[in-house]
Formats: structure tokens, C-alpha cells, sequence
């Protein structure tokens, strides 16, 4: 029997969310020919998810993610289409759900870290919807086994409705591209082969300062050489990494790249020789994925669903200690063979996470949530 599945996508265009979105619902392409699905886009979609099955149909809802107004145009959109199931891809549902509902958790940083949100009235919006979701939704994904005990901790909720999902890594990554074609890709920037990479937003947690911090101090300890690139999407804050990087008098050998294109992040990934990923909590940390899956030895946090990511592929290390993080950026620079090594066993543990079985998972969630077994 075919079902009717709507899918919140627009939070399409975001990092990091934008990207799960974007690889599951292709995923569940390649899979699922049965079902129906409406997938909820904003206005610039901007065509990343064209080629779509038959099954599969675009509905623009313009009001924004996280406000007042989606919760209830979403709700008589939800009623108009009579769907059996919606699945939100963020921790928000609609006001009312007339129909069964799953809901992705990606992390509970807002509520851990209230100093990174703008006001009180954003910890205590993200709060009441998570909770609610937890209440509301039949079942509840989460993309790491530290996110649910984050959630049941924090929330003191009953475990059993909510279910881990790994998220996966695209296959471009791990596809080499020929060192002419690499070489010209990075001339593009400025880059040569060889460099320290790092990938994140602008949110503070991704604790950029203390990696231009460290970096500066492996200068200063033994490494002889050596560039940091950064990629992200910072906007106002890239003055303060320049700042910062001028006054370790490193302002020279950092280069903040701001967001690139897909294409591009592939061969940036493939031509560092480390990358560096330190940030202070992550719901999975899929760029320490991306990278393992491109080739390139990894240093990491030891917290957070990192260590559970990374734990025995990647080199872990208090993403507060700054010397620390300083001696592992120069001993993995310094020690080729220790390189390789982390590079081997990064390749290795990349092979666990496929969005195919993102997906497959997920529809295994909608069949028992469709079958009344979502509690």
C-alpha cells in the first residue's frame, strides 16, 4: 500500500543540516518507488533537489524556519494534503499534526550552550520544541548515540521512542581526483598541496579562535611551515580570525576562504595534509567523515558524538587545551608515517557511514510508525 510522506526540506540550503536533507531524500529516490512523497522547500531551493523520482513532488512554503508563522501554515498545509506521515528535519513540529510524525534531533547545542544563542527567548523557543517534539512525535531520530543521551538526560524521557541513525558521506569524497585537476582546483585559492584544513560555520562552538590559537603555537614548538585554511561561511567574524592571526603573528599563513562549492570543498579536502576539528560539541561531525573518507588524517575533540565518531581512526584531544592541540598538529605534520597511519585507519572507519543506509534505516522507522509500532 502506497503512503502519502510529506518532508520538511527548507533548511535545504543550510551547512550540516542542509546536507542530510539533500542526501536522504535522494537516497530514499534510489529505494523507496512506492510511496508518495511531498517534500516542503522555501523559495530558493535553487534546484538541488531536481531529477527526483515520479514520486516525489516540490511544495514551496515560505514562512520561515523556526517562527511563529510555519508553525501553523505548515499545520493546514499538513491538513489540506492529508498525509499518513511528516517527517520534521529539525527538532520543530507543526502547531497541529494530524497525522504520525517523525522528527530529526540533530543535537541539543542551543539548549547546552545558551551564551551561543542571540536572546533568552531563543533558548526558551528551542527548549519548548524539543520537548514537545519529544512528546508529540511517534519516533524520534537522532544522529548519534551521544545526542540521545543528551536528549534523555537533559529531558529525562524514556529512551525507547528515540532511535540512532548515522549519517552518511557522499561518494565524491572518497573519488581521488588526478593531480593535475587538484592542482589546478587549488591554484584557484592561492593553495598549493600540503596545508592545514579546517571546515565550520560561524557558530562559536566550532571554536575557531583556539584553532589559529594552536596552530600558531605548533609554529612556535617545532613545526618549521605550514598554511591553515579555513572554509565556512563566517561573514562578520572573518575580521576577528584576521585579527587574531595578526596578532600570533601568523596573519600571513592563514587563509579564510568563506563558503565553496561542493566541487571545490572535494579537492580542498584532498589536498590538505591534515584537518582539524576541534570544536567544543557536535550531534555527529560529518566534515571529520568527509575528510577520513578523502584521505586525510584527522584531529579531533574528545567529546561530544566526535569521540564516538572518531575514537580509535583520528587523533582525539581536549578542545580547550591549546598546547595540546599544538603538539598533535606538530607531531602529525612533522611524522609522515603517522600520518599515513591516521589517513589508513580514517579511510576505514568512512566505510561505515553510507546515506544509502541513512536512508534504509529511515524507511524502516516509516514503515513502523505507519504500522502503529512507532512507540
Amino acid at each position: 500500500m502506497a503512503h502519502n510522506i510529506g518532508i520538511d526540506a527548507r533548511k535545504l540550503n543550510d551547512f550540516g543540516i542542509g546536507t542530510y536533507i539533500q542526501n536522504l531524500v535522494r537516497s530514499i529516490g534510489e529505494i523507496d518507488h512506492t510511496n508518495n512523497y511531498v517534500l516542503f522547500v522555501g523559495a530558493s531551493h535553487d534546484g538541488l533537489l531536481a531529477d527526483l523520482p515520479d514520486n516525489f513532488r516540490l511544495v514551496v512554503e515560505r514562512s520561515p524556519v523556526y517562527s511563529v508563522r510555519e508553525l501553523f501554515a505548515l499545520s493546514w498545509r499538513l491538513f489540506r494534503m492529508r498525509l499518513d506521515l511528516y517527517h520534521a528535519t529539525h527538532y520543530v513540529l507543526p502547531a497541529m499534526v494530524p497525522c504520525k510524525a517523525v522528527v530529526t534531533i540533530h543535537d541539543i547545542i542551543h539548549l547546552l550552550y545558551p551564551q551561543f544563542l542571540p536572546g533568552p527567548l531563543a533558548f526558551l523557543y528551542a527548549q519548548r520544541m524539543i520537548r514537545r517534539s519529544l512528546v508529540r512525535g511517534d519516533r524520534i531520530i537522532a544522529g548519534s548515540q551521544n545526542t540521545k543521551a543528551d536528549l534523555m538526560e537533559y529531558f529525562e524521557v524514556d529512551g525507547r521512542k528515540i532511535e540512532v541513525v548515522y549519517y552518511g558521506v557522499s561518494k565524491g569524497f572518497s573519488e581521488r581526483l588526478p593531480d593535475a585537476a587538484l592542482r589546478e582546483r587549488l591554484a584557484a585559492f592561492g593553495l598549493e598541496p600540503g596545508y592545514t584544513l579546517f571546515v565550520g560555520n560561524p557558530k562559536p562552538h566550532k571554536n575557531l579562535d583556539s584553532v589559529v590559537k594552536a596552530f600558531a603555537r605548533a609554529l612556535d614548538i617545532g613545526l618549521t611551515d605550514g598554511r591553515l585554511v579555513c572554509v565556512g561561511n563566517r561573514e562578520t567574524r572573518d575580521f576577528k580570525i584576521r585579527t587574531r592571526a595578526e596578532q600570533l603573528g601568523i596573519g600571513d599563513r592563514v587563509s579564510l576562504l568563506g563558503h565553496v562549492p561542493d566541487a571545490d570543498l572535494k579537492a580542498l579536502y584532498q589536498g590538505a595534509a591534515l584537518f582539524l576539528y576541534p570544536t567544543l560539541y557536535e550531534g555527529f561531525g560529518l566534515p571529520v567523515i568527509e575528510a577520513m573518507a578523502s584521505g586525510v588524517p584527522v584531529i579531533t575533540s574528545n567529546s561530544s558524538a566526535l569521540k564516538e565518531v572518531a575514537e580509535g581512526y583520528a587523533q582525539l584531544v581536549d578542545p580547550l587545551d591549546i598546547e595540546q592541540m599544538a603538539k598533535a598538529i606538530a607531531q602529525c605534520l612533522g611524522d609522515p608515517q603517522h600520518r599515513e597511519a591516521l589517513a589508513k585507519l580514517g579511510l576505514k572507519r568512512a566505510e561505515d557511514f553510507r546515506w544509502s543506509r541513512t536512508a534504509e534505516r529511515t524507511l524502516e522507522i516509516y514503515d513502523r510508525v505507519l504500522a502503529g509500532n512507532g512507540s
